[in-house]
């Protein structure tokens, strides 16, 4: 099984087009970033599937790179690079990737590492720790017992996800349950708002926050959310 969507980071222009274009005609949704912050300043840059990775990136070193991307997403990572090294591998590993493979390499090897990567991710909400939230103390408690007082907004954020059941919820939707009408300029109060809860959130626990972005679609909630009880 192959990823769904894969940012591909790589400033080699050609490979990237190349590799980019064989993944397509499997069936895979590819996005092609020259540099780390192409990427990451995308509002949804932990929305994907799987992230291929290069080392020598222009602006940032791929292992720094790949630790944020850690932070935010338990998607696959998979590094693919011309940098060679005894400790390369161990480097790469450590900051959180799943596999590494050295340049020149076979697209079909890239292919076969990515079903067997995403293998150990599985679908999303998959294996994944609970978290809860109980609506009438107004608190999201994540799975390590930690828990995040919620604002009137962040609770009707929240709700709507509680109601998705791990489906994406449209901005649109969001929007008009915080009580505004769906515009750019309301769009904009909406992506600050969520990361602002994000922040708080990353900020009262090293839980994976598995509130994350879609392109073009809206957020997703990506675990199990449990509805509490007022006296949890």
């Amino acid at each position: 099984m192959l990823p769904n969507s894969i940012a591909l980071i790589d400033d080699d222009a050609e490979f990237a087009e190349y590799l980019a274009q064989y993944l397509r005609n499997l069936d895979v949704s590819v996005d092609v970033f020259g540099c780390a912050e192409a990427l990451m300043s995308m509002d949804d840059a932990a929305g994907f599937d799987f992230y291929l990775v290069d080392l020598g990136l222009p602006d940032q070193d791929g292992l720094s790179l790949i630790a944020d991307i850690r932070r935010r997403t338990d998607a696959g990572v998979m590094v693919v690079s011309g940098r060679v090294g005894p400790e390369v591998f161990k480097q790469v590993i450590q900051a959180g990737a799943d596999m590494y493979l050295t340049k020149p390499v076979q697209f079909e090897q890239i292919a076969l590492v990515l079903t067997a990567v995403q293998r150990r991710v599985g679908p999303p909400g998959q294996a994944t720790p609970a978290w809860g939230l109980n609506q009438a103390a107004a608190v999201l408690v994540a799975p390590d017992g930690a828990q995040i007082k919620l604002s009137d907004i962040d609770l009707a954020i929240l709700s709507c996800f509680l109601e998705a059941k791990n489906e994406v919820v449209s901005r649109e939707t969001l929007q008009e349950r915080m009580g505004h009408r769906a515009s750019n300029a309301n769009l904009n109060t909406l992506n600050a708002t969520i990361y602002r809860l994000r922040r708080r959130i990353e900020r009262a626990t090293p839980a994976l926050v598995p509130l994350q972005a879609r392109s073009r679609q809206g957020y997703v909630f990506r675990a199990t959310l449990n509805r509490l009880d007022a006296d949890t």
